[in-house]
């Protein structure tokens, strides 16, 4: 940077960066930014419909919770298989695969007539949504330069708050205009809406230059990649450590808001539109805490900005859930809470990228991530069954603030990436 330049002038080329961009570059941030938006909508659906399944099936909270923790859990085999696909036959090809399978199986979850039949869509849908992160991941980090890596990386996680606010706009709309049973079941099914971005991606994401480069290197030496080189001694530091950090920043996420649509309209009492609205709140603070966050990857670096807002993310939920506190200020520190709990996510993806070699970067990246997936995944359960002693709210917050100490923990051991160039077969 120019030291001799206005502050000024250095902030606004910042925001700009965008318009920087090449055109392939750009059409892989469009398309991994729907994606996710488009991820997020089909899976935060049901933190949405929990209320009314347990009223119309007669479930417990422990079995409402189980059916979270079966997507996740079952996700996190489709991420460690679509890294391994993605490095490969590509990044592309295999995103497309995972987009237009979680989708249908979320439609799919629309028809389903009994717990067993939702445990298993909701099974099988999980094996598209964990792979599409960790392809659209290793993809954005190969795709985008290093000087703007960070934003680019978060800016995309970023969609996930757009999609988990068109479930919210959809919750608040079905729910007031048609009776329960009807409703959750059309909740799943505008999941099938995903589908369609495959046609965009078709036709205008290439691969990454560096992947290519990497296969014919391998084709040249005439050696691949194995998946199990991950566990090597080489990088098996580096595969726990991440796997750890994946557990922290997910098992928080998932404990608050697997359950927060039920805290708010069972412990706090309000109505289907009053949950939407505080819903929004959380979700544009969650918008906002990604965006800002991506920008700090860039500028503070990794691992200080996961930090900060693991260390935020821990005392938020612990107000927002112990506090004796009124719904008018629980809206309020309801931004805050999506804010940080989000913004953790930002820096992880370019993280990821930056510590595995090109060779194995879907395979580290997808296994670490969806380890810790699987892990977080059992939290949710955990929550539901632990409130049949403690209160829920109680519970949310045992578990959200053990999993950003382990969070602290991980990132705390891992080196800083800020600005690494990615070369081919490293």
């Amino acid at each position: 940077m120019n030291n001799d330049q206005p502050v000024a002038v250095t902030f606004a080329k910042e925001k700009l960066w965008i318009l920087d961009l090449t055109a392939p570059e750009r059409s892989t941030l469009v398309a991994t930014f729907l994606g996710w938006a488009l991820d997020g909508m089909d899976v935060m659906v049901y933190s949405f419909v929990i209320p009314a399944l347990i009223t119309a099936w007669h479930i417990s909270k422990g079995q409402a919770g189980l059916l979270g923790t079966a997507a996740l859990l079952i996700s996190a085999v489709g991420g460690w298989l679509a890294g391994m696909l993605a490095d490969r036959f590509g990044r592309v090809r295999v995103l497309q695969m995972t987009i237009v399978w979680f989708a249908f199986f979320t439609f799919l979850s629309g028809f389903t007539t009994s717990f067993s039949q939702l445990l298993i869509t909701r099974g099988l849908q999980g094996l598209g949504f964990g792979g599409e992160w960790a392809v659209g991941s290793v993809l954005m980090g190969e795709a985008i330069r290093a000087q703007y890596r960070g934003k680019a990386v978060g800016t995309v996680q970023g969609g996930w708050a757009v999609g988990w606010g068109v479930t919210a706009i959809s919750y608040t709309i079905l729910f007031s205009v048609l009776p329960a049973a009807t409703a959750w079941r059309a909740m799943f099914w505008i999941g099938i809406l995903p589908a369609l971005l495959v046609f965009y991606i078709r036709r205008n994401v290439p691969e990454p230059e560096v992947f290519h480069q990497t296969r014919e290197k391998e084709a040249a030496i005439g050696t691949g990649s194995s998946f199990l080189e991950i566990f090597s001694p080489a990088l098996l530091r580096t595969t726990f450590l991440t796997a750890l950090l994946a557990t922290g920043v997910q098992g928080g996420y998932y404990a608050i808001t697997t359950w927060l649509p039920t805290f708010l309209k069972t412990a706090r009492g309000l109505s289907v539109l009053n949950t939407g609205g505080y819903l929004f709140v959380v979700i544009v603070g969650s918008f906002v805490g990604y965006m800002v966050s991506a920008w700090l990857a860039d500028r503070l670096g990794r691992r200080r900005t996961l930090i900060v807002f693991a260390v935020c993310s821990l005392l938020t939920v612990t107000a927002y859930t112990y506090l004796l506190i009124s719904n008018e200020l629980m809206l309020v520190l309801g931004f805050p809470l999506g804010f940080f709990a989000s913004g953790s996510f930002s820096p992880v993806g370019a993280f990821f990228t930056e510590l595995f070699p090109s060779r194995l970067r879907g395979s580290g990246q997808g296994f670490s991530y969806n380890f810790g997936r699987a892990i977080g995944a059992l939290f949710p359960t955990l929550v539901g069954y632990l409130s049949a002693r403690i209160t829920l709210g109680h519970a949310i917050s045992m578990f959200a603030v053990a999993a950003y100490l382990v969070m602290i923990l991980a990132v705390l051991l891992l080196p800083e990436t800020k600005g690494k160039e990615l070369r081919a077969y490293e």
